[in-house]
């Protein structure tokens, strides 16, 4: 059977939903298409063209539709869109970042957001950086979110043990820290995505120029 780039492409995806980004490599994606691994360079010169070609289909949903409204809301639903298709895929967030993707999807995604940041009268510098920024953000965000969790639907028993050792190490030396714990630790990752997208947007509006 012929392969196509699409076709490897998706099959690497449902690899990785097994293996985790650790475990994918040419050779086991090759045993998966029962394909040799030399195969596989005939459509990519190495795993780093792979993951970029990943990384692009990952975020392939991103920003179809966005809804009218202020640039907040705009820039806001882009933001949560990305992390959505991040979490869809076991590691995405770090196939993701692990890239300098330049293909149609992420400059899409990024073109869409930069757009709608100059319409609200931010400098092309202002938008290009401001772009970068709740990006990172959000990769960073999802790439810690996915960390927490464990294949499996694990992800409450592993947050209880890390409270366990957090709070026996601070014991009474971190009382800053200590007083917090029931805020570091809570669970409800989508509130605490909202308030860092929130704080991220209101500090952008306070250096957009005034009308």
């Amino acid at each position: 059977m012929r392969l196509d780039r699409e076709q490897i492409v998706a099959a690497a995806l449902r690899l990785l939903d097994e293996v985790g980004a650790d475990g994918l490599t040419m050779r086991v994606l090759a045993d998966a298409l029962k394909i040799q691994a030399p195969s596989l360079y005939w459509h990519f010169k190495n795993k780093q063209a792979l993951l970029e070609a990943m990384a692009d289909a990952l975020i392939a949903p991103v920003a179809r539709t966005v809804p009218s409204g202020s640039w907040q809301e705009q820039v806001g639903h882009i933001a949560w869109d990305l992390r959505s298709a991040l979490l869809s895929r076991r590691d995405g967030a770090r196939v993701f970042a692990g890239t300098y993707s330049i293909n149609d999807n992420v400059i899409r995604t990024s073109d869409m957001m930069i757009g709608f940041l100059m319409g609200a009268g931010a400098p092309a510098r202002l938008a290009a950086w401001a772009t970068l920024t709740i990006t990172y953000f959000v990769l960073g965000f999802t790439i810690e979110e996915q960390a927490a969790a464990e294949p499996g639907g694990a992800e409450g028993v592993v947050l209880d043990a890390r409270r366990a050792e957090f709070t026996r190490f601070v014991g009474d030396r971190y009382p800053h820290a200590a007083a917090c714990i029931p805020d570091i630790f809570d669970g409800d990752q989508d509130a605490r995505f909202r308030l860092g997208l929130e704080m991220q947007l209101a500090g952008l509006a306070a250096l957009l120029p005034k009308s």
